[in-house]
């Protein structure tokens, strides 16, 4: 059973994300809308269903330890693997926004995330409700980023005659989100009872499988998207389902029951700024992922798994 969850969620996954690309790559031109805000937004949010069921279920239960780890181990995922692997796949051109204001501001995010659990020892229902309201600042900026682009957009109407339909980019978007949704709940739940019978501990499942198994929607999607050369979409999911985990997510969590913030999360947090720094840094001198920093971010990410291993 563990096995056919597992077969099962990776179908769900991929044609959930295919139709979810399609679907929000054609919104994004019928708006005339950048395709980096709907990765921003629509498709963050809908990539990270997984994390925030997980996270949401792991703080109502007690389990704490699971949500912050899951969360964090996720950003991590996202921004080594989903980023490097679209990087070695074909190089991401970046865009100018995202190094001036999408980057730091998940760096801001991982930084305020770090300074209240290390300040406090946890995370208190006043720290997730600060969370949030961070959360509808991001929004408020992305929504007046898209409405600044559409007034400046030249798109013609013979343009807009090319894409989809939009009742066919709702059933694409929505169908496609309920798949990955599916799918996440799925591989998660398969991995995670698969981990236990080898006596993996709450955190350690957070941060390889359960994070692995909630950052497969971001990883699938951003590769599609890749593939179907929506770069912008590729990059603005990962960095969008970061702020997301982070503000939303732990926020969520957070104003439900206050979450112990232990000396591993504050390790596993550093980490994940660490590795923002260093993606903002690649990107800053030529505005591009090539591959060989895409090979150099999974290498690193196979070495924090090794180290989380051994820890």
């Amino acid at each position: 059973m563990m096995y056919f969850f597992l077969v099962f969620g990776f179908v769900f996954l991929i044609k959930g994300a295919d139709f979810f690309v399609d679907g929000s790559s054609a919104a994004a031109k019928r708006l005339r809308v950048p395709t980096i805000i709907i990765g921003l937004t629509i498709v963050a949010m809908g990539t990270s269903l997984p994390e925030t069921s997980v996270s949401v279920s792991a703080s109502i239960a007690g389990k704490n330890e699971l949500s912050i780890s899951n969360a964090i181990g996720s950003n991590i995922f996202n921004l080594m693997v989903v980023a490097g692997l679209c990087a070695v796949l074909c190089p991401l051109a970046i865009d100018k926004e995202a190094i001036k204001r999408d980057i730091p501001i998940s760096l801001l995010a991982a930084g305020g995330l770090l300074g209240m659990g290390a300040c406090f020892g946890e995370l208190k229902r006043f720290c997730g409700i600060t969370l949030l309201a961070a959360f509808v600042v991001f929004l408020y900026l992305m929504v007046h980023s898209a409405f600044e682009a559409r007034n400046s957009s030249t798109t013609d109407e013979e343009d807009e005659i090319k894409v989809l339909p939009v009742w066919r980019c709702i059933v694409y978007i929505i169908g496609g989100m309920i798949a990955i949704a599916i799918g996440g709940k799925m591989v998660v739940n398969g991995a995670s009872d698969i981990a236990r019978t080898f006596g993996m501990s709450d955190n350690l499942i957070g941060m390889t499988i359960v994070a692995l198994g909630t950052s497969l929607p971001e990883l699938v999607t951003s590769v599609v998207a890749a593939r179907k050369n929506e770069l912008d979409m590729a990059l603005g999911n990962v960095i969008g389902s970061n702020i997301f985990n982070i503000l939303f997510v732990l926020g969520i969590a957070s104003s439900i029951a206050p979450m112990t913030f232990t000396h591993l999360n504050v390790i596993d947090t550093t980490v994940l700024i660490a590795c923002t720094v260093l993606v903002l840094l690649f990107c800053i001198p030529k505005r591009k992922l090539v591959r060989w920093q895409g090979i150099a971010m999974l290498m690193i990410y196979s070495g924090y798994t090794v180290y989380l291993f051994m820890r």
